[in-house]
């Protein structure tokens, strides 16, 4: 439940929608904390083990796929919940950079940005972190 404040880290370039998902998790009981670029992203993930992160798949510094894959080299890191939003639509597209980040699939999903509300972002990490 969000009440026992689980900690996500959102990992995105884009301030507006950086600060709109603070805002809405925040509002939803999550301990929310932001960073705006992958290699900033990667060290806040690393030192506050937050229970899942959202991360765009292209960012300055260091993309999404090389944050999962310096993630997979911790033993912390490679057990992780990461759910991707991105503005690639094409689902192939999106499971090859699945494997190409992570070589297994299995720890991250993903959210299409246009597609989705703020209201369906959250409900998305409301169910990651009740599996």
């Amino acid at each position: 439940m969000a009440n026992d404040k689980k900690k996500v880290l959102v990992i995105d370039d884009e301030e507006g929608l950086r600060k709109a998902l603070k805002i809405k998790l925040t509002d939803e009981g999550y301990d929310v904390s932001v960073a705006a670029d992958g290699k900033s992203g990667l060290e806040k993930a690393l030192s506050d083990h937050p229970d899942l992160i959202l991360l765009d798949v292209m960012m300055p510094k260091m993309t999404g796929q090389e944050v999962i894959a310096e993630l997979q080299k911790d033993s912390w890191g490679k057990n992780v919940s990461v759910l991707f939003l991105t503005n690639v639509s094409d689902p192939i597209q999106v499971a090859q950079i699945g494997e190409q980040s992570v070589g297994n699939s299995t720890i991250f999903d993903y959210m299409v940005k246009s597609d989705w509300s703020l209201d369906d972002i959250a409900e998305r990490v409301k169910q990651k972190l009740e599996d």
